[in-house]
């Protein structure tokens, strides 16, 4: 062999070009095997619960980010969080894995789009340069840095001991006012007791300050007052003492606790927290009870006085970052101070991606709790796009979510690009548009649940778009406008709205049809429907349902069952049958395996390794105790009622079924409305996908009583076959009498409204303004606007 033929042979380093899977078992997943080509583009598709995201977070990321902890010191391991090697044979070519996925950002009150980012540190450093006058160094412009003045002596041991007095000061850019929370916030006082009421009577109407337990009795024990007396007979000293009390140390029935006051007490363990990240029901109390305001002192900018007073051309770094980011683009780039060029180039950067990947609408000081999902994704892709790495792979999860189809070509360059500096980039994606520009695709389903876990096609676009396969079949669905639009019964008045970036806004929305919201990403879709609907829908005098984006939170102990109130009627049917307690039937109360406390496993912790988790030996993983199953309804055991999928206990509680059960069979048929038939009722909350999680809150909000129903981009995480099964339930809905209002991108919702509001042009500043109402017809017909023109061309006009 020549040297010539020895250099044209590839190197055994090249040949390890692929991901491949062997025997994937995790969640619902059937012995897949798979191999993906490194260093392209990969979309994962199929029905919404098929196996996506059990395969490409569950087991390929999670893999990959479990081989990179372990290369840590134990000391470093046990600060972070656990992970057990995923269900699979064999995993091999795994690269290092960067999540950029739709979990809502921090819910630290202090937290925005400019700290969850290195924007903000940078415009720090700027103005700790060139800012006039100098106030100090960059701490001294953050607002999440309190100014400290401290003094005291130091003991220095060099010879004969000597002490020297120091000062020690640190100048932050903290407002002392509302301590870097832009917000203060006023208690409603008679939401907090009732003062007709002593303590022991139950006064308190706090949640968690109920009667009995530590909240109350550290009140109603501390000798301060009479327990026994109602609040309105309690001195101004007592009444001080119950509301504003400083902390103090002091023994109540024999433990030594700190008192203090009612109202700090709420401020800090409740106001101290975004509402985002709060329990539902605290979450009530919060909106009830307390009004935040602009700070004072501060007008909301979080910055202390010095900071806001030190600018650069007259702009301080509170206008900076109150700015939406295109203009701050503009700004930063007309700065030409050699001393800090370097600086300046980076900070361009990272403000021309937020402009690139279509958040130029945003400003540095928007709260990152405020963002939905899709926006959350998008920022976190900002720290990728100007990254050195390459021959990392790349996850995402429905990076689309949230975009309008004009948005969309600009995520698919961005995804591309990525693609193109050496990485394997992983998409779990639903639309068609993303799918078209896929390297390779990995289709999973036939179904859902245990109907999917199986690969049905692996291959090329124009391989799938001839397979006949779910999405294969729907890959170039099209619909049509509707002939017929339903006559409003009414109309819900919107007057000069001005949320956010609205610009004083009119308009009518019909009442007793489907109305589609739409419009560019950013340009006041939710602002209008969530920040200007009021409470109330008109004469009819029925509340406003509000289906958000948020996302269901919940232990592996919650499932199904459990979150739509189902097991609330299972229970009382199972205990009226045996005339036993209804508390017997529940796994997180007296009915538990007292061996693995209703979890169903065993977690063993292995110290320095990682900990392991076995099906619990007693009650084998059933989650209740042996005498509990002896009960039976309908000849079943609670146990195997709770393994049933939804569409098998329809008929097992219907009216012909074994155990009619009314309460339980309403519940039900909402589950199997929105597609959840085969959803087992007691499976943990923590295995369901994206677009499951969407629609199990969707059939549980349809069971609230209200005439107006807003749902907030309800295909989220929905394959296009789900989207059928859900213009079906918005029809639904209103043909029992609802009104219907969808903000939504998706053109087959947007062709099947009565009418649609187009808000516009742009974002932020260059929209917030009604651009077209009217119907989808007259919408396609007039093509006035971006969504009129993609509308147009989805069904083919």
């Amino acid at each position: 062999m020549t040297a010539d033929d020895s250099s044209a042979a590839p190197h055994i380093a090249d040949l390890h070009g692929r991901i491949r899977v062997h025997g994937a078992r995790e969640n619902n997943l059937r012995d897949v095997s798979v191999e993906i080509p490194k260093r392209r583009l990969t979309v994962f598709t199929g029905v919404s619960g098929s196996g996506k995201s059990s395969l490409v977070f569950d087991t390929i990321a999670a893999e990959s980010q479990r081989l990179i902890n372990e290369t840590y010191s134990a000391f470093v391991q046990g600060f972070m969080p656990t992970q057990a090697r995923p269900e699979v044979d064999v995993l091999e070519g795994l690269t290092t894995a960067i999540i950029v996925d739709q979990q809502r950002m921090g819910a630290d009150p202090r937290s925005t789009v400019g700290t969850a980012t290195d924007a903000n540190a940078m415009l720090r450093v700027l103005f700790s340069r060139l800012g006039q006058p100098h106030i100090g160094p960059p701490g001294a412009y953050a607002f999440n840095v309190p100014s400290v003045r401290a003094s005291g002596a130091i003991t220095v041991e060099r010879g004969a001991k000597k002490a020297v007095k120091a000062t020690f000061t640190r100048t932050g850019g903290m407002c002392p006012r509302c301590e870097g929370r832009g917000t203060v916030s006023d208690i409603d006082l008679t939401q907090l007791y009732d003062a007709d009421k002593s303590l022991n009577e139950g006064a308190l109407t706090i949640p968690g300050f109920t009667a009995g337990g530590w909240n109350h009795r550290l009140y109603a024990s501390s000798g301060f007052y009479d327990p026994d007396r109602p609040i309105r007979a309690f001195t101004t000293t007592e009444l001080h003492d119950f509301l504003h009390r400083e902390p103090t140390r002091m023994k109540i029935e024999g433990i030594n606790m700190t008192y203090e006051g009612l109202v700090p007490r709420v401020q800090r363990s409740m106001l101290a927290k975004d509402p985002e990240a709060m329990q539902p029901h605290i979450r009530e109390f919060v909106e009830r009870a307390v009004t935040f305001t602009a700070c004072p002192e501060c007008h909301g900018t979080r910055l202390s006085e010095a900071a806001r007073s030190s600018t650069i051309g007259g702009v301080s770094i509170a206008d900076a970052c109150a700015l939406q980011i295109s203009d701050l683009a503009q700004w930063v780039g007309g700065l030409t101070e050699p001393s800090v060029a370097p600086l300046l180039t980076a900070l361009r950067h990272t403000l021309d991606s937020f402009v690139e990947i279509g958040l130029g609408y945003l400003s540095l000081d928007r709260s990152s709790g405020t963002l939905s999902g899709g926006e959350a994704q998008r920022v976190k892709m900002i720290r990728q796009l100007g990254s050195s790495l390459t021959d990392v792979t790349y996850v995402f999860d429905e990076p689309t979510t949230g975009l309008h189809p004009h948005d969309i070509q600009r995520m698919n360059d961005l995804l591309l690009r990525l693609r193109d500096k050496g990485n394997t980039v992983l998409v779990v994606e639903h639309k068609p548009e993303v799918i078209r520009i896929a390297d390779h695709i990995i289709d999973l389903g036939p179904g859902a649940g245990t109907a999917g876990g199986t690969v049905c096609f692996e291959g090329t676009v124009a391989g799938l778009r001839a397979s006949d396969t779910v999405t294969g079949r729907h890959l170039e669905d099209r619909t049509t406008l509707k002939e017929r639009v339903r006559t409003p019964s009414g109309t819900l008045e919107i007057r000069g709205a001005d949320t956010h970036n609205l610009r004083d806004v009119d308009v009518d929305i019909p009442l007793g049809v489907l109305t589609v919201v739409t419009g560019v990403a950013g340009s006041g879709k939710s602002s209008l429907v969530h920040g200007s609907l009021p409470p109330r829908s008109g004469a009819a005098g029925e509340g406003v349902v509000s289906i958000d984006q948020s996302p269901i939170r919940g232990s592996r102990r919650s499932n199904p069952a459990t979150y739509t109130g189902l097991l609330e009627p299972i229970r009382k049917a199972f205990a009226k049958a045996n005339g036993v307690k209804p508390a017997l039937f529940s796994a997180n109360s007296e009915g538990a395996c007292p061996n693995c406390n209703g979890a169903g496993v065993i977690y063993t912790d292995l110290g320095m390794m990682r900990g392991i988790s076995t099906t619990c030996e007693e009650c084998e993983g059933k989650r209740y105790q042996a005498a509990v199953l002896e009960y039976h309804l309908g000849g079943r055991d609670i146990s195997e009622v709770l393994a049933m999928p939804v569409a098998r206990a329809l008929e097992f509680f219907g009216a012909d079924g074994e155990a009619p059960v009314p309460a339980a069979h309403r519940i039900l048929d909402r589950l199997a409305a929105v597609g959840l038939g085969y959803l087992s009722l007691g499976q943990p909350l923590t295995t369901l996908s994206g677009g499951e999680r969407q629609r199990l809150k969707l059939a549980t909000h349809m069971g609230d009583k209200g005439g107006v129903y807003v749902l907030d981009e309800p295909t989220a995480g929905l394959h296009l076959a789900d989207v059928e099964q859900l213009l079906g339930l918005l029809d639904r809905l209103v043909d029992s009498g609802k009104s219907v209002i969808v903000v939504e991108h998706h053109q087959a919702v947007m062709a099947h409204a009565d009418w649609i509001i187009d808000l516009g042009p742009g974002a932020g500043h260059d929209g917030g303004r009604i651009v077209f109402e009217g119907t989808p017809a007259e919408l396609v017909a007039a093509r006035s606007t971006l969504t009129g023109e993609h509308l147009a061309a989805y069904v083919g006009a």
